[in-house]
């Protein structure tokens, strides 16, 4: 080799290369069974079950308080509409019982106010009770003038 290139004797010479060391690489085959064993299939099927029951309980609980949700609120609107019809019933009885039309109905009836004669006192100690058929005349005789 020329020590001097293209104006320059900057480069040396390559050292030799060093013998290449070989190294044979072995296979090692390992065999494996494809199957699992019978224990770890029954391990895995609990596991399975066990997720399955435990998220089958957590649904079916949100259905019940879901229903009763619902059934809570139809008793809340039916509550509701009750309170509004009975304030109304309320509102209808203050105007039906009122002195004033119950006087005009009973004139458009036919009734008149009672004269202080036809006016009687009872008192609350009823003697022993009689039997019909004088109960019934002792009645016709006291509503006689």
């Amino acid at each position: 080799m020329p020590a001097y290139i293209h104006g320059s004797s900057a480069t040396q010479p390559r050292p030799a290369q060093k013998e290449r060391v070989t190294v044979k690489e072995t296979k090692r085959v390992v065999y494996r069974n494809r199957s699992l064993p019978v224990q770890e299939k029954l391990l895995y099927l609990f596991t399975v079950l066990v997720c399955v029951a435990v998220a089958s309980l957590i649904i079916w609980r949100y259905a019940q308080i879901y229903e009763m949700n619902t059934k809570i609120l139809k008793f809340e609107t039916d509550i509701q509409m009750l309170q509004a019809e009975n304030s109304v019933l309320k509102h209808k009885v203050e105007a039906l019982s009122s002195p004033d039309r119950l006087r005009t109905e009973a004139t458009k009836v036919g009734l008149v106010p009672p004269e202080d004669k036809q006016i009687s006192k009872v008192s609350l100690k009823e003697p022993k009770a009689p039997s019909n058929a004088t109960a019934v005349n002792q009645k016709t005789t006291d509503i006689a003038p």
